[in-house]
């Protein structure tokens, strides 16, 4: 039997576990309710939720996983196995990589949640026939993996590819934790969508789009509107694919890829897709032989894949 590997794909609301295969087949997962949630946090969480999946799950494998690879939010010093910070506002060492790996026995590899999308990528998607190419994420942030060369760029800081907090070229004024104004994460994102619609709505007294008190904006609604001709929610709309179809145009001058793969909740909408594409100019994507697309692999699973992915590659 083929080798396998425990991964663990840690976001914002959940945490998934599963058992995965050397081509990439998910052998059997489970999911784990986070709820927002600190470093130190996160890893009780990830202990008590492994041990859980053993007891049930169990591995599959009779000749057990190689090793193990965790998907994370924040930056992350994937070679060091350190957890620098989940967010850019607290910073919290935490050496996961060796706690994980000494309670269980097992090499243990980390790395940012987006960074493992693009492995699983380069191991079992657009990379199988390019060495040259950009994901994107535009799902409730924007980030970005670049691989040129067959090689994943870091960052001397291991903080590469937020490229969500580059200039949108939407002036709207929204301020951003980052001291910038109107980030293209404000302005595409889905919390962007929520800041957009908040910050506008009092000039549309005729929409219909609701503002929750309390979560954010629904972006499926938005696109509904927009498709009934709601002004604010086509604003939305059209602001959000401006902003994305320039990150994209931007991030190809910048490295001169063979692809563009998109993924996330926000590009899964073919409306707003069918917007960002149309913007792309010809001139600039002249070069993007290979096409600018959405992932081909399963959205659901693309972070526990690239968590695998995270400990084929370092663990070889």
């Amino acid at each position: 039997m083929q080798k396998s590997y425990l991964a663990l794909d840690l976001g914002g609301t959940k945490l998934l576990i599963g058992e995965v295969a050397a081509d990439g087949t998910i052998i059997s997962s489970k999911s784990y309710p986070t709820g927002p949630i600190d470093q130190q946090r996160a890893a009780e969480v990830i202990f008590a939720s492994v041990d859980d999946f053993m007891a049930t799950e169990g591995i599959k494998n009779p000749d057990g996983v190689t090793a193990i690879g965790i998907g994370l939010v924040g930056r992350i010093d994937s070679p060091a196995g350190l957890w620098c910070q989940i967010d850019s506002l607290r910073t919290a060492p935490l050496p996961l990589a060796s706690m994980v790996s000494e309670r269980y026995g097992l090499p243990c590899y980390i790395d940012n949640d987006v960074k493992c999308a693009t492995r699983a990528e380069q191991l079992f998607g657009i990379g199988r026939s390019t060495r040259d190419f950009i994901y994107i994420n535009i799902g409730t942030g924007i980030a970005a993996g670049v691989v040129t060369d067959g090689r994943l760029i870091r960052g001397s800081h291991h903080n590469a590819g937020e490229v969500g907090h580059t200039s949108s070229g939407i002036h709207l004024g929204i301020e951003c934790i980052c001291e910038r104004r109107d980030c293209t994460e404000l302005i595409s994102a889905g919390v962007g969508f929520d800041a957009c619609a908040r910050l506008l709505a009092p000039a549309y007294p005729e929409t219909e789009l609701k503002l929750p008190a309390e979560g954010r904006v629904d972006v499926r609604e938005v696109v509904a509107l927009a498709e009934r001709g709601d002004a604010l929610c086509t604003l939305l709309i059209n602001n959000a694919a401006q902003a994305a179809a320039d990150l994209i145009m931007n991030l190809v001058r910048v490295s001169d890829p063979e692809a563009v793969v998109l993924g996330g909740g926000i590009v899964s909408n073919d409306y707003i897709w069918n917007k960002i594409t149309a913007l792309l100019g010809a001139h600039t994507m002249r070069f993007v032989t290979l096409g600018t697309t959405r992932t081909s692999l399963d959205a659901r699973h693309i972070g526990l894949i690239g968590a695998a992915a995270v400990a084929m590659q370092q663990s070889e």
